[in-house]
């Protein structure tokens, strides 16, 4: 498919998704966040494909959604939830998809940008990034998992204070709590990620879903369900012919080939 709202790159297992609509700082409408669902889609049935990247052209990351359009939205509540069940479809298709995601923040991330980058697996900052709620300085809330997500990744009372203040924060401040990985130059930021990307790319897919899949569920559950929950997976990724072929490639003493299934 030909995308105009974004880029998407596939090298060396690699998938790359780059919101391309850098004169409105990369924020989303609903042809980007149909573009994006696209290519997921692209993506996940191309087995060669093993981790994604996600970033913006240009000086943002993404400026969450488009304002332009919200404002539109607001005259009517039916398109109003029909843009809100969209984006959250596809941040939802973002935490649950099979391949780890890596948000590569190289400028600001804002509102639903920083809901974006919620939604991803991993985050690296530039060390310019400024990251933020920013919903409550024009009167919104967060409407695409900010309130949830968030404090699940920085715990409650960080996240009521940029919800409730609408602060920025720096990129090393969010690597302090925990809301980005690590923080990278900014001209080191694409080759950060993309090391990061390949890294998990050389490894087991059956494992790193199946390991998404126990972490994503269990954080809903209480820990003995969970617990349960990872003996019953655990015993399923018996089966798969990656885990056959990491055995045989140790026993082997040589570097396993994983198929992915």
């Amino acid at each position: 498919m030909a995308y105009s709202r974004i880029i998407l790159e596939k090298a060396d297992g690699v998938a790359r998704i780059v919101l391309n609509r850098p004169d409105v700082l990369n924020s989303l409408d609903m042809e980007t966040l149909k573009e994006i669902d696209t290519a997921l889609t692209e993506i996940e049935m191309d087995n060669s494909l093993r981790a994604i990247i996600i970033t913006g052209k240009g000086k943002a990351f993404c400026a969450g959604a488009d304002l332009k359009q919200i404002g539109d939205f607001t005259k009517s509540p039916q398109k109003m939830l029909a843009f809100l069940r969209i984006i959250h479809g596809v941040f939802n298709r973002i935490e649950n998809s099979p391949k780890p995601v890596i948000a590569a923040i190289n400028g600001m991330a804002l509102a639903g940008g920083l809901e974006l980058c919620l939604a991803c697996d991993l985050a690296i900052a530039s060390t310019d990034a400024r990251i933020g709620d920013q919903h409550a300085n024009f009167g919104l809330v967060a409407g695409a998992g900010g309130s949830q997500r968030l404090p699940r990744i920085i715990g409650p009372r960080r996240a009521k204070e940029l919800l409730f203040t609408g602060d920025w924060i720096t990129a090393t401040e969010a690597e302090r709590i925990g809301l980005v990985n690590k923080v990278a130059p900014p001209d080191k930021l694409e080759a950060e990620a993309m090391a990061l990307a390949k890294k998990i790319a050389s490894h087991s897919p059956m494992a790193a879903k199946t390991v998404k899949a126990l972490v994503n569920r269990g954080l809903q559950m209480e820990l003995p369900d969970a617990l349960e929950l990872e003996v019953n997976m655990g015993v399923l990724h018996t089966t798969s012919e990656d885990m056959a072929e990491g055995l045989k490639a140790f026993e082997e003493k040589r570097k396993p080939n994983f198929p992915g299934r």
